[in-house]
């Protein structure tokens, strides 16, 4: 999703300017039973100059705890950015280590220990996110994900609930919300869905998105969108990584599990690593695989 709904807090990091986009190329079909052919996007050289500098600072320079934890955190977000994920948990923790306040960092681990299947260390990771900083909105965010993903369906509403009246305006507060609330109630789900797109304005990706969930867009539509107001090279490839999530959601809602499968896989191919899409979406497919599983399987 764009910088309003990743789950990554790089637009608050010291050293944002680090993270420059590269470009992308990638195309798209719009049907997930035809072959689709995805350009992964490719780090921009700039990080590897970046991960370079902070390399040499770490190893050579005299520095404070307070900058050192830092420089950790900043090369650990670099490190998530572009999918290296272990090397990424080293240097969060290391920033712990040097910094224990740092909300940031739990958040990222929090991340982490949900797409592990970690649940209760992601919980806590995530309440520690907000005993230190109760304004910080994505902590809702991704512990209302993981208390979904550890089946806590309730909790995880109020979690999402609070994080859509932070900033109702924002489509993909609503479209998170409408995922959580529609595993309990997918009607009740839709109305309020339907009631929140009123205040959303037309041309935003995000409501284009939430009007495919209304039936008021085709797939089809939803991909030719996509190419629409774009402002730089990567976006394209990140509005696929959303669309590609988004409607397999939809497909895995609908029991088409084979289709939702080969979405997820393709939200997996933009290589868009930092976005929530990409990060969750392998832990959709594995629920998948459980449930045609227990189908080929019924008595085991």
């Amino acid at each position: 999703m764009n910088l309003k709904l990743r789950t990554s807090v790089v637009a608050l990091m010291a050293g944002a300017s680090m993270l420059l986009t590269g470009c992308a190329s990638t195309s798209g079909s719009n049907d997930a039973g035809e072959q689709i052919v995805v350009a992964p996007v490719m780090p921009d050289y700039k990080l590897e100059v970046t991960l370079a500098k902070l390399n040499e600072i770490l190893a050579t320079m005299e520095l404070t705890d307070e900058q050192r934890a830092r420089f950790h955190y900043d090369r650990g977000v670099i490190y998530d950015s572009v999918g290296l994920r272990l090397l990424g948990r080293i240097d969060f923790h290391q920033a712990l280590k040097l910094q224990p306040n740092l909300a940031d960092a739990y958040n990222f681990l929090g991340i982490y220990y949900t797409q592990e299947g970690e649940f209760e260390s992601a919980y806590d990771s995530f309440d520690g996110v907000l005993e230190l900083a109760p304004d910080y909105d994505y902590a809702y965010l991704n512990r209302g994900i993981a208390l979904y993903y550890g089946e806590r369906y309730e909790l995880a509403v109020a979690d999402l609930q609070a994080f859509y009246d932070r900033d109702p305006s924002d489509g993909y507060r609503a479209l998170w919300l409408y995922l959580m609330s529609a595993h309990q109630d997918v009607e009740v789900a839709t109305q309020a869905l339907a009631q929140h797109r009123t205040g959303l304005p037309d041309k935003a990706w995000s409501s284009v998105l939430i009007d495919f969930y209304l039936g008021k867009l085709s797939k089809d539509e939803v991909f030719q969108a996509a190419k629409v107001g774009l402002n730089q090279p990567k976006e394209y490839a990140e509005r696929l990584c959303e669309a590609y999530f988004y409607l397999g959601k939809k497909a895995q809602e609908l029991g088409q599990y084979q289709d939702a499968a080969n979405y997820y896989r393709l939200t997996l191919a933009t290589n868009i690593y930092d976005f929530v899409e990409h990060r969750y979406a392998r832990i959709e497919l594995a629920r998948i695989k459980q449930i045609l599983e227990q189908q080929d399987n019924p008595q085991s």
